[in-house]
């Protein structure tokens, strides 16, 4: 039996291949499914609303040293 560890599988798809891989995936379903269009443009639109919900909530609305607890472990748990 080897003792040593053996090293993961990584994929062979990293970094920029990845990214590439998956904007051409999201142009072609774009492209050639309609549906899908309603799908990315909902999804895209309900993020970018959430998003700046959020933003602006954390912009008027900054936590502050009150707003945080005193006993950083209020379990117990070391």
């Amino acid at each position: 039996m080897d003792s040593e560890p053996k090293a993961e599988r990584t994929s062979f798809l990293k970094g920029p291949a990845s990214l590439i891989i998956a904007v051409v995936l999201v142009a072609f379903l774009l492209i050639f499914l309609p549906a899908y269009r309603w799908f990315f443009l909902i999804s895209v639109g309900l993020g970018v609303v959430l998003a700046g919900g959020i933003y602006l909530w954390n912009k008027f609305n900054p936590i502050t040293d009150k707003d945080t607890p005193d006993d950083k472990r209020p379990l117990g748990l070391s």
